[in-house]
């Protein structure tokens, strides 16, 4: 047996959103039903380096398929500057349940653009009104490619708000979706009126106002993954229908986790996981609903459940590289 080495051009050549969205979906559910095991991502602080290691290890029943894997993934905010490198990267091992043969080694980094689109569409289509056609985002980074890749797969998205300090990343956004969407640069006010928002930044301070959100605006809040990170207002988060991802990871480090360590927030202003929405045990967006808001941390079943995917395909395909890792070829 062989391991398959897959490259960032391989997993994104194999992670479509078609199927990647409702792979993400049965990850929740399967979480949901207690069909998944899923340890608590653990933290490696490197303040000197200002960045951070996660582990973060899952394995899931989702029925007609299991799967078993572990990424190892960083955060560090100074890289495209100090060292032309990704702020985040990862490598994800990918294993058989049946007998822990590592199946794959792929590259993290592509695999966690992938499934955080794919989760926030996800959230999308239980959460956003039926009939959204446009789509704001708040920062241009890598995230902001794959947010409106996954979530026009589950709306009609016709009109796309891209809001960014830098200039240049807006540029190279609306050079890439151009042809596909009427997509243009804007403020966050006008990416926050429109009918789905997608924030996907590192802030600490908050960014979007409550009063510049639409009535029925779904807001997708993607960018926090760590303890005190915070990009929107908290007036929003306890004015909205608040689902979250993992009840413990979006306390700790969630977009929800700074109004939550100061008593702003309390367990009564979460409506539900996302797992309970998926899996019919809460509705999704009703008749009544005004704002909502998806607070994603990112989980491991998420990107077991690419991999899974990824993997399969790339078997099928004969993509990547094959390779003896554990020295058993005879």
């Amino acid at each position: 047996m062989e391991t398959l080495l897959l490259n960032g051009d391989d997993v994104h050549e194999n992670a479509e959103m078609a199927e990647l969205v409702p792979a993400i979906e049965s990850a929740f559910a399967a979480y949901q039903r207690g069909d998944a095991q899923m340890p608590p991502k653990s933290y490696i602080d490197l303040p000197e380096y200002d960045g951070d290691f996660r582990s973060m290890p899952a394995y899931l029943d989702a029925g007609d398929w299991d799967a078993a894997g572990v990424k190892w993934v960083n955060v560090h905010t100074d890289n495209e500057e100090l060292y032309d490198l990704p702020t985040v990267m990862g490598t994800m091992i990918y294993s058989d349940p049946s007998n822990a043969f590592p199946l794959a080694l792929l590259d993290g980094t592509e695999l966690t653009m992938k499934r955080t689109g794919a989760a926030a569409a996800v959230a999308t289509d239980h959460l956003a009104v039926a009939d959204a056609t446009s789509l704001g985002i708040v920062g241009a980074g890598a995230q902001s490619y794959t947010q409106l890749e996954a979530i026009s797969t589950v709306r009609d998205v016709r009109e796309v708000v891209i809001s960014d300090l830098d200039e240049e990343r807006v540029a190279r956004f609306v050079d890439a979706f151009e042809d596909r969407f009427d997509v243009r640069a804007g403020p966050v006010e006008e990416a926050a009126a429109c009918d789905v928002l997608s924030t996907v930044t590192p802030v600490e301070e908050p960014l979007v106002p409550r009063e510049a959100v639409g009535d029925r605006t779904h807001v997708n809040a993607m960018g926090a993954d760590a303890e005190g990170k915070h990009e929107l207002a908290d007036e929003l988060l306890v004015d909205a229908k608040l689902v979250i991802d993992d009840y413990e990871q979006t306390t700790h480090s969630g977009e929800i986790n700074v109004p939550y360590a100061a008593g702003v927030l309390t367990d009564d202003d979460i409506y539900g996981q996302i797992g309970e929405i998926v899996v019919g045990e809460r509705a999704g967006r009703t008749a009544d609903d005004g704002v909502t808001v998806f607070d994603s941390t990112g989980l491991a079943i998420q990107d077991v459940a690419a991999a899974h995917v990824v993997y399969e395909h790339a078997d099928e395909r004969d993509n990547g590289y094959s390779f003896d890792l554990l020295g058993l070829a005879e």
